[in-house]
């Protein structure tokens, strides 16, 4: 649903059956924007959108402002780190179709691994949020995104993109006209 970034991405698209990695500095500065497109897209197929404990909960206005069927919309909440991680690797396992949103901020490199095989196995997508400072570990995630908000949009830096190339950073404007925000 961005040009520009499609343009950076595996397959010009968010890969499936693989785990994209989005590092921020802060939560809750647009990097959920970027996958509005994608998550409208599944969700009018009828697939599932699983967020698994979101440091906040999205604004639903602007979600099905931007086409996402809120029907299909799972908000799942856990008690610890353990629980959270678990809970992303069995619904990557067997909900049918979809994708998985899911903060982490060092889930390990061995859980991550688990997840990009759950992932693969059942041609899932899946979306790790962490912090900006998980850029200088390993990781085996398929896309690997650096985002930095800005006045009027996000920065993105294509950290890591299989069979790509990273490149300059992209600029992408967050929409005016999104039900609850002040035009």
């Amino acid at each position: 649903g961005h040009v520009t970034l499609d343009r950076q991405l595996p397959g010009h698209g968010w890969p499936l059956g693989a785990i994209s990695e989005l590092l921020t500095e802060a939560d809750g500065h647009g990097e959920l924007s970027l996958l509005l497109p994608a998550l409208a897209e599944l969700s009018s197929r009828g697939q599932w959108v699983v967020l698994v404990d979101p440091p906040w909960i999205p604004y639903p206005p602007a979600m099905s402002g931007h086409g996402v069927s809120l029907e299909r919309v799972m908000l799942i909440r856990t008690r610890s780190s353990e629980e959270s991680l678990w809970a992303c690797e069995q619904v990557l396992r067997d909900i049918r179709g979809g994708a998985v949103l899911a903060w982490h901020e060092d889930p390990g490199l061995t859980r991550l691994r688990r997840l990009q095989l759950a992932a693969r196995k059942a041609l899932k997508t899946g979306f790790l949020f962490r912090p900006h400072t998980a850029a200088r570990q390993a990781s085996p995630a398929t896309v690997r995104l650096q985002l930095e908000a800005e006045p009027g949009g996000t920065r993105v830096r294509v950290l890591k993109s299989q069979g790509q190339r990273p490149t300059e950073p992209i600029f992408i404007r967050h929409s005016s006209h999104l039900p609850g925000r002040a035009r």
